[in-house]
């Protein structure tokens, strides 16, 4: 078992991607990256705000999660983006060692709707707290993303909606690829900027200290641009790293200070040294072949160390979804990692991970134990429902998280019919479990060479 703790430096390489095995189509591997080396195909548990909803980091690690997601759009209107790169970026910001993947904030920009409007240098829109003016261009993109220091990165897409016509998809994926070499030039000017050197404070507040660290929003004043630009190439951004734009970052005990205002004990967070993040590109094309063989060809040719195909589950049937993916795939370099953006239920990722895919995230696991639905080895459990009062029974046999070993399932159902939060923390790490623990048997069955006979053991089953 490989170690997600330890911590690679090659000296020329950000990131590096072997293949280990491989059956059929399907393979597995290890990315090495800045702060991790990850065993492939991964799932990507989603941690929108620095935190994936109700899990602790701690629990994370115990349950074998390698790599974790954080937003970009989310954390550049709270925390700010000086906060997290004052702290060491997100690995110091939320004391997590392992590695981290960023989006660009394209998909939560576009999916916005009426409160944007795109133009080519970028994308104005209205932050959906309190409808404040905004706007993302490839670099300011680029550069949130170098602040918040994910050891991946993503380049600044347009998500085509769907439907779209054929005149449509093209624009969009033309967008993409003149944004994919903007940030890319951006990120190869700037990309030594990276905050790891930064040293991460632990607050050591004491259960007396009855206070909630204040965070300035978007660290900055009112009194700033209504534009709210972020980025060297934009209005107003100069000033965010001024010297008077310190007073807006005010230091510990002032008020107003984007840290907790009470002095408390600082430890250093080791992190790595002389290393830089990794950008990935993204393919667009909307449903149709030939426009995302087009924009794999010409992604490729920018040139960038990873690649994902964007743009899917945006509304469009899953049989669609398959057939765009493996015609995707077939234009990617076999040698770089493939990452699918957005995809999907248990069965999705088997299915996804067979292709080829290297790298798979999804909100649906943790969004589904929210609101009581519970992936186990025998099916889809509604926990909500009145069957599961009387059950003494653990909710997946087969399964040896935490939760199965312990609660049952009248005492789930118990707590998410009485609102309690416990259900929610509960019924969050049992499907994360249930999902990484899917990963980890395919890995194993394509070392064995078995990667078909586990697919058709995890397809859909009845409720138990």
């Amino acid at each position: 078992m490989l170690n997600p703790h330890r911590c690679y430096n090659p000296e020329r390489m950000s990131i590096s991607f072997h293949i280990d095995a491989s059956s059929g189509k399907a393979r597995t591997g290890r990315l090495l990256t800045p702060h991790a080396e990850i065993e492939t195909p991964v799932f990507m548990p989603v941690g929108t705000l620095a935190s994936v909803k109700g899990v602790p980091q701690d629990t994370l690690e115990e349950l074998g999660a390698q790599i974790i997601l954080g937003n970009t759009y989310h954390l550049y209107l709270r925390p700010g983006i000086e906060t997290v790169r004052r702290m060491g970026g997100l690995h110091g910001f939320m004391a997590w060692p392992r590695a981290i993947l960023t989006d660009s904030g394209g998909f939560q920009v576009f999916s916005l709707n009426e409160l944007r409007k795109v133009t080519e240098e970028g994308v104005m829109f209205r932050s959906h707290l309190d409808g404040s003016s905004h706007f993302f261009s490839p670099e300011s993109a680029m550069e949130a993303q170098i602040g918040l220091g994910a050891d991946i990165i993503m380049a600044f897409d347009e998500c085509t909606e769907h439907p779209a016509d054929h005149a449509r998809a093209r624009a969009s994926m033309e967008l993409t690829l003149r944004w994919a070499a903007r940030s890319k030039k951006y990120f190869e000017e700037h990309k030594h900027e990276v905050p790891w050197g930064n040293s991460r404070q632990l607050s050591a507040v004491s259960p007396q200290q009855e206070q909630i660290p204040r965070f300035a929003r978007n660290d900055k004043k009112k009194e700033e641009s209504a534009e709210g630009y972020v980025g060297t190439a934009a209005a107003g951004c100069p000033a965010e790293r001024s010297s008077a734009a310190q007073a807006s970052l005010r230091s510990p005990g002032q008020p107003g200070a984007a840290v907790p205002t009470q002095a408390v004990p600082t430890q250093t967070f080791p992190t790595p040294s002389q290393k830089t993040q990794s950008l990935f590109g993204i393919v667009q094309g909307g449903m149709d072949r030939e426009l995302r063989k087009e924009s794999a060809e010409r992604t490729i040719e920018i040139g960038f160390p990873g690649y994902a195909i964007g743009g899917l589950s945006v509304g469009e049937p899953r049989e669609l979804t398959r057939e765009i993916v493996e015609s995707t795939l077939e234009h990617l370099p076999a040698d770089q990692p493939r990452y699918l953006m957005g995809v999907g239920t248990p069965e999705e990722i088997v299915e996804y991970a067979s292709l080829g895919v290297d790298m798979m995230d999804c909100v649906l696991p943790t969004r589904a134990a929210r609101h009581g639905l519970l992936f186990t080895s025998e099916g889809k459990v509604s926990i909500k429902q009145a069957r599961y009062a009387q059950d003494p029974g653990p909710l997946d046999p087969t399964c040896g998280c935490r939760v199965c070993l312990r609660y049952s399932r009248a005492y789930l159902r118990h707590l998410y019919a009485s609102n309690e939060v416990l259900a929610q923390v509960l019924n969050t790490i049992h499907n994360l479990s249930f999902y990484l623990d899917t990963m980890r048997r395919v890995r194993h069955s394509i070392s064995l060479g078995e990667e078909s006979g586990f697919l058709s053991s995890v397809g859909s089953r009845p409720k138990p």
